[in-house]
């Protein structure tokens, strides 16, 4: 049994798009700093430790033109495989590609975090919950209602500032405060 748990992996599932469109759009409201964007080395480093297994990240890029190759070598760097992806500009290529793939990981004996806060993933987490674990890292007060429901039958969530701290500065953002962590100095 030991060999077997040795041998399971963690898939780690990077819709960037998705991200960077809420820390853009909703967050910041602007378009994100360098400095403001996710250490995504973090995300990795989280989940392995979280689950204590081998994780492999996958990060999904929809590319129009050129290669990013700043950008898809430092991905490279940091461990993760990129995933460039094209197709016809009506296509959401990265979460069709993301799609395909929960459904393959599906036929395998292995487990899943998706990093989006984006419901048209639902149908396949939705296959995957209750078969292993599972789980969705994102923007706790963006994340699709749609989750909560999938939460219920254990599919976790990780928030990327709170939980994964993934950033190095402290976003601007509206949460509910549980008391022991209240700072009057953070509002004065």
């Amino acid at each position: 049994m030991v060999a077997a748990e040795a041998a399971r992996r963690t898939y780690l599932l990077i819709d960037g798009e998705n991200i960077d469109a809420t820390l853009g759009g909703s967050i910041l409201r602007r378009r994100p700093q360098p400095h403001e964007r996710p250490r995504w080395e973090r995300l990795l480093a989280f989940v392995q430790e979280a689950w204590a297994q081998p994780v492999k990240g996958l990060f999904f890029l929809n590319v129009a033109g050129d290669l990013p190759m700043p950008f898809v070598q430092a991905l490279t760097a940091i461990g993760f495989t990129p995933v460039p992806l094209t197709g016809s500009p009506d296509e959401k290529v990265v979460d069709i590609a993301i799609q395909r793939t929960l459904e393959e990981i599906a036929s395998r004996d292995a487990d899943v975090v998706l990093t989006s806060n984006d419901g048209d993933f639902l149908p396949q987490m939705e296959a995957l919950v209750g078969t292993r674990r599972t789980a969705v890292i994102g923007f706790n007060e963006f994340r699709n209602v749609g989750f909560t429901a999938l939460g219920e039958r254990g599919l976790q969530f990780f928030d990327m500032e709170y939980d994964v701290k993934a950033f190095n500065e402290r976003l601007p953002r509206l949460r509910i405060i549980p008391i022991d962590e209240f700072d009057p100095a953070d509002f004065l």
